[in-house]
């Protein structure tokens, strides 16, 4: 059944439990399939005029229907109940220990992903609506809180260190988008004023493309992102060279106000 479904990569922890159930549901979808088609048939050789020259307005007798009714809603209540319910509780909701992930902001906007990470101290600057600048602050960060000054912002690039849980908190500023990544098998509605947390871990080196999974104007087509999937140190060298291209940019605006002052 995989193989027909023509299934992508699996690239994260959660990818195989997410597989499994959509093979399964298939199979159900199948057999239920196969169950209707052949009373179908049946009722169309049963019921056929040359055997039934005069309409009977009684129908039929038995309670063979309403078993299989009986029957369908017990199929339902088992896919809600018993997968559908447990499944999101161990792998959606069950997020990792802060202490033990990395955790990042993703702020959706017309048309872009924006990612911030904490810097240094861990700890991510204060953001309000009233800072944000589409060109040069677009996250809102608060320039006055010193817990921002070493926040990384990149645009559509979401570097990450494989084997390590990701814990993403999303945001909009505009319109409802939907942050997904196939390959990861991860996909969340992002509302606008909520805050909406969700997470991976990835497994596979490499680059992984994010899409908006909900249509959000007329540049829609254009909101992608990548997810950039690294070994730990070369996350760790990335991280350290935005900190150091950070402290550069710092020390230049110090210079250009000893300029002017």
């Amino acid at each position: 059944m995989k193989n027909i479904l023509m299934l992508p990569i699996q690239a994260s922890t959660q990818s195989a439990a997410i597989d499994h159930i959509i093979v399964l549901v298939h199979w159900l979808m199948l057999i239920m399939f196969v169950g209707w088609i052949s009373y179908f048939l049946y009722t169309i050789f049963r019921f056929r005029s040359s055997k039934n020259t005069k309409a009977s307005y009684h129908g039929v007798k038995t309670h063979f229907s309403s078993y299989l009714e009986i029957g369908l809603v017990l199929i339902e209540v088992f896919l809600l109940v018993g997968l559908s319910i447990p499944f999101w509780q161990n792998v959606v909701t069950a997020f990792p220990p802060a202490e033990k992930a990395l955790t990042v902001r993703v702020v959706a906007q017309q048309f872009a992903w924006n990612v911030h990470y904490p810097g240094k101290d861990g700890r991510f600057g204060k953001t309000n609506s009233s800072f944000v600048n589409s060109q040069t602050n677009p996250i809102g960060l608060d320039p006055q809180d010193p817990y921002g000054k070493d926040d990384i912002l990149t645009v559509n690039q979401l570097n990450v260190p494989i084997n390590k849980p990701v814990i993403v908190r999303l945001s909009s500023l505009d319109v409802i988008h939907c942050f997904g990544i196939p390959l990861m098998r991860l996909k969340q509605d992002v509302l606008p004023g909520m805050k909406i947390p969700t997470w991976f871990e990835a497994t596979k080196l490499g680059t992984f493309e994010i899409m908006c999974a909900q249509l959000c104007g007329v540049g829609h087509y254009r909101m992608r992102g990548f997810v950039n999937v690294m070994k730990p140190e070369d996350f760790k060298s990335w991280m350290t060279e935005q900190e150091e291209l950070l402290l550069e940019e710092a020390e230049a605006d110090d210079s250009e106000d000893d300029f002017w002052s």
